[in-house]
């Protein structure tokens, strides 16, 4: 146990570079087990997790510049165990389901490689660290979107690549200036994540730091309006890499405003929260009408995933438990329900070839397995009560509706939108006449298909029924963050909002 953590970030690693020596007829076996034993070792952590503590666990910690204070430093609690846990798990999954021919072997090595570097963003605690494994994660998703994309891919990978790094670029500035501060405080340099929650930082470098930060994780969630890149790289993509980009990468940015921003800028983000919250209740209106108007289903769940994104956000500047707790299981929720949408939609694509729902209808009359699991994952995604989707958008509304019941009305009601064009969608799809003779011959679910299908929607259906497992780490750990930026407040207003906020959530 004292360096499973270690083992998580580099056994995918050390896999991949033997994967080179492996034949291309057993590379895609190779794979699968290679992802199925680092999440058997993410759950071997889970199980060994103590969940009343809601510090961090398993900490590692070796220097590598001490004059500057820059460190191996690695740690989980509640807030980052089960991002872990979903990124094996989503990583296992996407690679049983795989369907690319291509190159298959340079694809399982690339996205070992990307698995090595997401694990390491939710572990690192030391902010240098964090950012060698941030920017590396970048280099596998464009490779794999450049390689084996549609017609449009190397515009789509360059331009998903320049958002990205560029947001980034400013956030390493805003880490920097925060350990320049810390050296003129205490005299010593220190990256350290830790370190930094207690260091005094004014008003108004709160402000400017709150702002570069919020570039680099706004466009990787990503907040309208840095949007953009998303459509063009979920359309581009193959299936394998936009399930990893929804299920996965975007999560980064979520994580980065818990982990970041709340607990080191608490005056400037009760200062931002209304700015923040408009932003995601725009993104959620604004790319809900977009997704409604879409012919091609992979962009109408590519839209729905920012509008969902949005509500993880509401539930994070809620700043309080029940919101920033809503905030992390709706994260988990939407990294299974997406990654299951987006994995039902490559299975028919390589059925088919297309993607447009004008080329669909009755599928249901011929590949009715298809059709039900779609329908449940489709439940899902519109937060039917009982699935996991859920959960986490009514404690994110719950937690807002503290800070401001007409914006969480206004959310709420936009959330309709949803059910609208996912409904919308299935109807067109699914149902109707089947108006191409070609779509007769279509064949339902293959082994393959089900047994990288069936456990996600378990798990769709006991964490709706049944969240505590999840829920009861992250609460201990999000406690924590909410105490955190109570005491390092600046100003009693931004104290008495803090309190105010939790006040009210521990009294419901």
């Amino acid at each position: 146990m004292e360096h499973i953590l270690s083992i998580l970030i580099f056994f995918p690693v050390f896999a991949a570079i033997l994967g080179l020596l492996v034949e291309k007829d057993a590379i895609r076996v190779y794979g699968i087990v290679v992802t199925a034993i680092e999440f058997f070792i993410s759950c071997f952590l889970w199980f060994n997790f103590d969940s009343a503590n809601g510090g961090m666990q398993f900490t590692e910690f070796v220097p590598i510049i001490s004059q500057y204070g820059i460190a191996y430093n690695l740690g989980v609690d509640g807030i980052s165990l089960f991002l872990i846990i979903m990124t094996t798990f989503i990583t296992m999954i996407s690679l049983i389901g795989l369907t690319d021919t291509k190159n298959v072997k340079n694809m399982i090595i690339t996205v070992l490689f990307l698995e090595m570097a997401m694990i390491g963003v939710f572990v690192a605690l030391d902010a240098i660290i964090f950012y060698v494994f941030w920017e590396f994660s970048l280099v596998p998703m464009l490779y794999i979107i450049g390689a084996w994309g549609g017609p449009r891919r190397v515009y789509a990978s360059i331009k998903f690549f320049l958002y990205t790094f560029t947001g980034s670029l400013v956030m390493l500035v805003g880490m920097l200036y925060i350990a320049f501060l810390y050296a003129q405080t205490t005299g010593t340099w220190s990256f350290n994540i830790m370190d930094w929650y207690m260091l005094p930082i004014t008003n108004n470098a709160q402000m400017w730091l709150f702002i570069a930060f919020f570039l680099g994780f706004a466009i990787k969630v990503p907040m309208v309006p840095f949007h953009t890149w998303l459509p063009y790289a979920h359309g581009q993509a193959p299936t394998i890499g936009s399930v990893i980009l929804a299920a996965i990468l975007l999560k980064m940015g979520t994580y980065g405003f818990i982990r970041f921003s709340l607990p080191l800028f608490p005056d400037a983000t009760v200062a931002f929260m209304i700015p923040m919250a408009i932003l995601a209740i725009i993104a959620i209106v604004y790319t809900a009408m977009v997704a409604y108007a879409q012919e091609d289903i992979k962009q109408v769940i590519a839209y729905s995933s920012v509008s969902h994104m949005g509500v993880i956000i509401l539930g994070i500047f809620a700043l309080n438990v029940e919101g920033i707790g809503g905030a992390i299981f709706l994260m988990i929720s939407h990294g299974i329900v997406s990654g299951a949408l987006f994995m039902l939609v490559g299975v028919i694509y390589d059925r088919k070839h297309t993607k447009m729902m004008s080329e669909f209808g009755g599928l249901a009359k011929v590949m009715p397995m298809f059709a039900v699991i779609f329908g449940i994952m489709l439940m899902a995604s519109v937060g039917l009560p009982l699935t996991i989707g859920f959960v986490g958008e009514f404690l994110a509304l719950l937690g807002f509706f503290a800070v401001s019941p007409i914006l969480t009305a206004v959310a709420g009601l936009t959330i309709i939108m949803g059910a609208v064009y996912m409904l919308v969608l299935y109807k067109r799809t699914f149902f109707g006449p089947i108006t191409h003779e070609s779509n007769l011959k279509l064949k339902d679910l293959n082994a393959r298909e089900y047994s990288a299908l069936i456990p996600l929607v378990m798990l769709v259906v006991y964490l709706g029924v049944h969240p505590k497992p999840i829920l009861e780490p992250v609460d201990a750990s999000v406690k924590q963050v909410v105490n955190i930026m109570y005491l390092r407040a600046n100003t009693n207003e931004t104290k008495d909002k803090i309190a105010e906020l939790n006040t009210i959530g521990e009294k419901k």
